[in-house]
């Protein structure tokens, strides 16, 4: 069993507007991020901070899906990342909302694959998502809020997996970085 954690609590400072919004090949950035993880997880957690995601409501209406509001989302993306963790009991992936092209063969390769943390890499470059094995759910939610989570993932001992996926390294902070993903997803 596995869960999702999809981190959607962001300002978008230099996007300069809600880029989890807006639209890619027909729909929200961050509906193609849920639906990558939807069919390997038995739930999909999205935690908003920001922006609500009220817009989402045209396109998913699925049970597996929870949102939770980090109130605390100014203190930065850990603060979602434990609050993520604190609704979660399985397995899971951790991941921004802003990366739309992971494919689902890099999340069976991570869920193939042993070690407690797992990290995806293509040509030598670490991405998302990262995999954490439940028994680090206690040392997470312990962990000082002004850690952050490369802190916390390099005091373990990481399999880092090798991917044939561009896709984990692709996230959109900036309005020229969504021009330049695909127009249409390489499944």
């Amino acid at each position: 069993m596995v869960d999702t954690i999809i981190l959607a609590g962001g300002m978008s400072r230099r996007f300069k507007r809600n880029k989890l919004a807006t639209n890619y090949n027909g729909r929200p950035l961050i509906y193609h991020t849920i639906m990558t993880f939807l069919e390997f997880s038995e739930s999909v957690t999205l935690v908003t901070g920001h922006y609500d995601l009220d817009y989402l409501q045209n396109f998913i209406d699925d049970p597996k899906i929870r949102i939770v509001h980090n109130k605390d989302y100014e203190l930065g993306m850990f603060s979602s990342v434990k609050l993520g963790v604190s609704v979660t009991k399985n397995d899971f992936f951790l991941i921004p909302g802003d990366y739309p092209l992971v494919k689902a063969e890099t999340l069976e390769k991570l869920l193939s694959n042993k070690g407690v943390i797992k990290v995806p890499v293509y040509k030598g470059r670490k991405g998302h998502p990262i995999f954490i094995s439940k028994e680090l759910i206690s040392p997470l939610i312990d962990e000082p809020i002004d850690s952050n989570l490369k802190a916390f993932r390099d005091r373990y001992i990481v399999n880092y997996i090798d991917v044939d996926d561009e896709g984990i390294l692709l996230d959109v902070d900036y309005f020229e970085d969504l021009e330049q993903l695909p127009k249409e997803r390489n499944e």
